[in-house]
């Protein structure tokens, strides 16, 4: 069986994220939308806000779960028995710094990373982007998934 990791805040899922997730629908049996724990990180979307939001998005899909995690990515894909770790990527900065992690995720567990190069109509979405439209009462709607804010 081919189970995936995707990992992230996902504060908000963004339809950036949604383009990587649907087109790596038909690569995997399973994808676990993991959402990572950081309690050094103020989000601006409380965890249970975060989880309704994707399930929400995927709720038809019986090929995705939501569940959330702490410490290193490898070892939760280890606990659920994942082979393979999926990350988006938009531009050469993020290939520079998602290569490190996977060469290095690699080495200590032989889990692969699979990159999906996000499409040219989603590469410019960021969460980060996302919060700060919202935090100053911009309209964020065409950058998530109908409905979720």
């Amino acid at each position: 069986m081919r189970k995936a990791v995707f990992p992230g805040s996902f504060d908000p899922i963004t339809l950036g994220h949604v383009d990587i997730i649907n087109r790596a629908i038909p690569l995997f049996d399973e994808i676990v939308i993991a959402i990572g724990i950081n309690a050094d990180k103020k989000y601006m979307y409380s965890l249970e806000e975060r989880i309704q939001f994707i399930k929400k998005t995927y709720a038809r899909e019986t090929k995705i779960s939501v569940e959330t995690y702490s410490g290193l990515t490898v070892d939760y894909c280890k606990k659920i028995k994942a082979t393979f770790i999926l990350r988006g990527l938009r531009n050469p900065a993020d290939f520079e710094f998602e290569k490190a992690i996977a060469i290095t995720n690699r080495k200590l567990s032989g889990i692969e990373t699979v990159f999906l190069l996000t499409s040219a109509e989603t590469s410019f979405i960021s969460s980060s982007i996302v919060r700060d439209i919202i935090r100053n009462n911009g309209d964020a709607s065409l950058l998530v998934p109908k409905g979720i804010l």
